[in-house]
């Protein structure tokens, strides 16, 4: 059981890290920080799984490449794949930069659809494989203030559902998770309860039930938002 993370060191990634590890999982994190990584896998390496990790700037072509072309020293199978970097940045979209849009789309968008077809062929040919990809509420529902952020994420969304219809023949699984407001550093500062959050944990545990389904079913999308908040 080998499994890629990216956006590993914190939050929801970091909360999938965790759980994956917990039950028996290798693992390759891929995230900016160099000191960020090296501590986080030390945290998982009581485990006793093989933990490798991946410093990438997953906004450039080219570090994309670079990490993946490294996987193969790593890992000859990946068994899961988890497509959650990203970045939202605020703004009006007709007021913004055209900076703040291609930002958000080379990390929301453009890592997703490379890293997704390096490892989609991978599995297409092993014929096993489950990707998931971590969209938005905003995938479906522009949120207010973040314009750009929720043109990339439903181009997220749409390309998960083209991995999904070019990977189901090959016993291959893709799944959406569409979370809502969730207690990640996007909301550092806030005077919000955490109580009034999804947390990154509900996330993985629903991802790791999802994982472990019978052979034959898929769960195309998980919309998980907070109760009241």
């Amino acid at each position: 059981m080998k499994a890629v993370i990216t956006g590993a060191t914190k939050g929801i990634g970091r909360a999938i890290a965790t759980k994956f590890a917990q039950n028996g999982y290798d693992l390759i994190l891929v995230a900016r920080g160099v000191d960020e990584l090296k501590k986080f896998r030390q945290e998982l390496i009581p485990y006793g799984n093989a933990v490798f990790t991946h410093s990438a700037d997953c906004s450039v072509k080219e570090e994309v490449y670079n990490f993946l072309n490294s996987t193969n020293v790593d890992f000859d199978h990946v068994t899961v794949l988890v497509n959650n970097v990203g970045i939202f940045l605020p703004g009006s979209m007709l007021d913004e930069d055209d900076e703040t849009f291609e930002k958000q789309q080379h990390l929301n968008t453009n890592a997703c659809y490379y890293i997704s077809k390096f490892f989609g062929k991978k599995m297409r040919s092993a014929q096993r494989g489950h990707i998931f990809n971590i969209c938005s509420v905003a995938s479906k529902v522009p949120v207010k203030n973040g314009g750009s952020y929720s043109v990339t994420k439903a181009a997220m969304l749409s390309l998960n559902h083209v991995l999904r219809q070019e990977l189901a023949p090959h016993n291959v699984k893709v799944t959406a998770f569409l979370p809502g407001s969730t207690k990640t550093s996007s909301w550092e500062g806030t005077t919000i309860p955490d109580e009034k959050f999804v947390q990154p944990e509900d996330i993985a545990e629903t991802l790791f039930t999802i994982l472990n389904l019978s052979k034959g079913v898929n769960v195309d999308e998980v919309l998980i938002t907070p109760l009241d908040f």
